[in-house]
């Protein structure tokens, strides 16, 4: 009988028996796939989005892509490429765990080759299987896309997300029976094809055909097959997430306990380092070679009766070049760590960014929530702005006033004076009753001489270059002022309370439509520019022209840095408010951090520079291990 007890007894037994073919062919493999495989696909993949000759830097656009004919392409297209070196890995260790031979490299060797000629019919069962899947999915994203057009298309998104109005929970309970009804079909579609991939590995059977052998063989095992097959795979998951929290939360904190001596803390810190890496390859190969032998243990008890993979010989060695193999990897670990801890810079230096100011302990985009963040240490403000309908620059970040005020009228339909009727800090709290909309000019006037500009454009459909105008306008009228204070003082050190006259050079724009940039930069060409974006799809920026990449946090890798650092640009991380990841941002090396809680940063900063060498690496080790 077919349970979760037998099935786990028969994977375990086999891992065990063939750990060390398995190993081998993994390495082989993860050496032709990080050499030749993953390198073409990556080409492949950013190539093609290249031709679409536009950028992708948010949800919105990403989505707009994928719903098009050739984005819904190329999805078909990365799913397919990924699928299937993933396929090429499973079949060659499904060959490895079946196959009996006396020299354990010899046997991976032949594997790998084997699966190299089957890659013709892998290919179509990619096609076939994943295929189906995704075309199963396309008919939930129309429909979910549908619905929200239905219930919340009259609705500014970011008030959606804040606020999740009444329509947005009734758009969830719409949504999530029909999401949950496409997981159950998807789910048993993939128990029921389960069998396709060692059957076109064994059988050489065509994907069609082994498809509906699949089919036959898991029918009339519905749940218990179900069930071994997805918790198994739950279990793979979760291993490297548990492998993590065990180094950060058990062993990490171990190292506090060693003196403050480099001579004991560099080597110590290597050895762990190498460990986690060590630790880190294992479980990735357990989870890969489990998830093999899952499908290999459950093809030979359902077509041969058999429980698992037949046993190797007693007699079946390595051999030398397999051992070389497996120390190579060791090897690697240490040098991996040599690298990680020696990249560990150990100054830190991040612009702190008033996200609409200290916008948690003031209402948004005000005058009150910029005083504080000048009080907070900020060394830069961000704000907000939008064009009213008689073209004044004004601080808002919504399109709509409902959010914080209840009207549902747009900014840009409204003219300054009617604008300024509203409260903007009741929303907020009793003791801000009364704070208004402010002007550009407004903020200018609060931050002069005392913190600097970041100002966020949020302009209205066909009116992007308008409000860029106003902004640069109301930057030169700022920048007169300034001239004028100064001409006024017979005190030349009493000339800072005048502020900068150079607002062109201390204040920033920050946009989020690429195309905008350059005509910015025709108007002002030495205004320092940041792109926003939530995300970035390889292959559709260009990345030259702005002065700075505003990137969501979970967004921001070594990779990014690594691209800032080769272009010129720097790299702005947002929005930020935990402490933890204050400080990843700041070992990863962001060149400023936006947040809501600029007083948070400003004591990190502070307490961080008190830290000792020895302790500000633990500091960054344990930042690294969150990465």
């Amino acid at each position: 009988m077919l349970t979760l007890g037998s099935l786990v007894r028969s994977v375990s037994r086999s891992l065990r028996e063939h750990m060390r073919p398995l190993i081998a062919y993994h390495l082989f493999f993860t050496l032709l796939a990080s050499s030749l495989l993953l390198p073409g696909v990556a080409w492949t993949l950013t190539h093609l989005l290249g031709r679409f000759d536009r950028a992708i830097l948010s949800t919105d656009e990403l989505l707009g892509l994928l719903l098009s004919p050739g984005g819904a392409l190329w999805l078909l297209l990365a799913t397919g490429l990924a699928f299937l070196v993933l396929y090429l890995q499973q079949a060659g260790m499904i060959l490895v765990a079946v196959r009996r031979r006396d020299n354990h490299f010899q046997l991976a060797f032949i594997a790998l080759w084997q699966t190299l000629h089957r890659l013709p019919a892998l290919v179509g069962l990619v096609v076939v299987q994943v295929g189906a899947h995704l075309l199963l999915l396309l008919p939930l994203a129309f429909g979910l896309g549908w619905l929200y057009g239905v219930f919340l298309s009259g609705f500014d998104p970011y008030y959606v997300q804040n606020v999740r109005p009444p329509a947005f929970w009734q758009y969830l309970g719409v949504a999530l029976p029909l999401t949950l009804l496409w997981a159950v079909v998807a789910g048993h579609l993939y128990v029921r094809w389960i069998l396709a991939l060692p059957i076109v590995t064994l059988e050489k059977q065509r994907p069609l055909a082994a498809l509906q052998r699949s089919y036959r063989l898991t029918h009339g095992r519905s749940w218990s097959l179900t069930i071994a097959v997805i918790t198994l795979l739950l279990v793979i998951i979760a291993l490297p997430l548990l492998s993590s929290s065990l180094f950060e939360r058990l062993f990490a904190p171990m190292l506090w306990w060693l003196p403050e001596r480099n001579a004991v803390l560099v080597p110590v810190t290597l050895v762990y380092v190498a460990t986690y890496v060590l630790v880190t390859l294992a479980i990735t190969f357990l989870g890969v070679a489990a998830n093999a032998l899952l499908s290999a243990c459950l093809y030979l008890r359902l077509v041969h009766r058999e429980p698992h993979p037949e046993s190797p010989p007693a007699d079946a060695h390595p051999g030398r070049l397999a051992w070389a193999v497996e120390l190579s990897v060791v090897l690697f670990a240490l040098s991996q760590a040599w690298w990680i801890v020696n990249s560990f810079e150990l100054h830190d230096d991040v612009t702190i960014i008033a996200h609409r100011g200290s916008s948690k302990a003031a209402p948004e985009n005000t005058l009150a929530a910029m005083n504080r963040a000048i009080d907070d240490e900020a060394d830069s403000v961000e704000i907000d702005v939008r064009l009213t309908a008689d073209d004044e620059v004004v601080l808002y970040h919504d399109r709509s006033l409902q959010r914080l005020t209840g009207d549902p009228r747009q900014v840009g339909d409204l003219t300054l004076p009617e604008l300024r009727e509203f409260d903007v800090g009741q929303w907020f709290g009793d003791a801000f009753i009364g704070e208004t909309i402010p002007t550009l000019a407004d903020a200018f006037a609060v931050t002069r001489g005392r913190a600097t500009l970041m100002i966020d454009m949020k302009p209205d459909a066909g009116r992007e270059v308008a409000l860029a105008e106003a902004v640069i306008e109301a930057m030169q009228e700022e920048a007169a002022l300034r001239h004028a204070c100064r001409a006024m003082l017979s005190v030349p050190l009493s000339a800072a309370h005048c502020g900068d006259p150079d607002v062109i050079g201390e204040t920033r724009l920050a946009v989020a439509q690429p195309w905008l940039i350059e005509a910015i930069k025709l108007r002002e060409p030495t205004l320092r520019i940041t792109l926003l974006a939530q995300l970035i799809l390889p292959g559709t920026l260009e990345r030259r022209g702005f002065d700075a990449l505003g990137l969501r946090h979970n967004r921001i890798s070594e990779q990014e840095i690594r691209l800032a650092s080769h272009f010129g640009y720097e790299v702005h991380a947002w929005t930020v408010n935990d402490s933890r990841e204050m400080s990843r941002m700041i070992d990863l090396g962001v060149d400023a951090i936006i947040t809501d809680h600029p007083a948070r940063l400003a004591e990190l900063i502070a307490v961080r520079s008190e830290l000792s060498d020895g302790a500000l690496l633990l500091v960054k080790l344990r930042n690294w291990l969150a990465n």
